[in-house]
């Protein structure tokens, strides 16, 4: 299976056919630390990129190692207050997110919100946090962008957080692990909560149990340390906690991928938690959902706008 082109898809191979990519607004980019990442004593890790298909746009490229995760501002055309931390995905081998902002975002940037699209670290570059790794960077950006609301004209109690893909997973552990301690502080920003208002999961990697885990992400993950507590402790649909925001979840049945009966398994631990939450299955789509399909808008971001505007976005 070729990984550049299907299992690390989060969206923005949309971005040609967007309908607002045209009218790209400058990008603001910047480190989320300040000085180096938690956990790299010892390490010599390099940022590093490949590009996802030879004859792709240029800024269609994959992370493969990231020493300096990083946050890409695209901002609101018209800002409503609202903002969105977008995590793509790559199945935590690559991060598959460009620096010019994709089409999705662009699209809900065009809706009035300002999104914030996130590079994070990789546990195979041997991080001290190991699979929390990621977790400390989403965290992190979560709290920044609350700090700086004034700044970026945004509601600080208006952030919701999607993910897509891998992305999913690190944006369910995300909502449901909001407090867990991953990292000591290191400034003012760290006060703000990094609980999402709502979270949006797309076609998403969730459980690491048999037979529906994705192969990739539970081998970057776990590594060669497969017990069935360390299974547990990474499945996303385990042990969600009661204050977990509204959760609306979207895959495609035909995905070939990430098996629909991650978002299943999501939407039934959602339920049983009484967590409120939403579940699409589209017919077609495979490992992606565009926003454009037959020339017509596809339904998934406004029916993922109605629910976040609903819950507090």
């Amino acid at each position: 299976m070729d990984l550049s082109r299907r299992t690390l898809l989060a969206g923005s191979v949309a971005v040609a056919a967007a309908p607002h990519a045209a009218s790209a607004a400058p990008i603001e980019r910047f480190p989320i630390w300040p000085g180096s990442p938690p956990g790299g004593e010892g390490l010599s890790v390099r940022d590093t990129t490949v590009r996802r298909s030879a004859n792709g746009p240029a800024d269609d490229i994959a992370w493969t190692h990231v020493a300096t995760p990083m946050l890409n501002v695209v901002p609101a055309a018209q800002p409503n207050g609202g903002a969105i931390l977008y995590v793509p995905g790559g199945g935590y081998v690559r991060v598959a997110v460009g620096r010019e902002g994709s089409g999705i975002s662009r699209a809900f940037a065009a809706r009035g919100y300002t999104v914030f699209e996130l590079l994070y670290r990789l546990p195979h570059d041997r991080w001290a946090a190991g699979p929390d790794v990621s977790l400390q960077d989403a965290q992190r950006a979560m709290r920044l962008i609350r700090s700086g609301a004034e700044k970026w004209r945004i509601d600080p109690a208006r952030v919701a957080a999607m993910g897509f893909s891998a992305g999913g997973h690190l944006t369910a552990r995300l909502a449901s692990r909001s407090a867990l301690k991953t990292y000591e502080p290191v400034d003012d920003a760290d006060a703000h909560s990094a609980r999402p208002t709502v979270a949006g999961l797309f076609f998403p990697v969730i459980t690491l149990t048999e037979p529906a885990a994705h192969g990739d992400s539970k081998r970057e993950l776990l590594g060669g340390d497969v017990t069935p507590e360390r299974i547990a402790r990474f499945s996303a649909e385990n042990r969600l906690m009661s204050d977990m925001p509204p959760t609306f979840v979207a895959c495609a049945a035909d995905d070939p991928v990430v098996s629909p009966a991650n978002s299943l398994a999501m939407f039934a631990a959602l339920q049983a938690a009484k967590i409120p939450s939403e579940l699409h299955i589209f017919e077609k789509g495979g490992h992606g959902l565009p926003l454009r399909e037959a020339g017509r808008d596809h339904p998934w971001p406004g029916l993922f706008e109605r629910f976040a505007r609903n819950h507090g976005l």
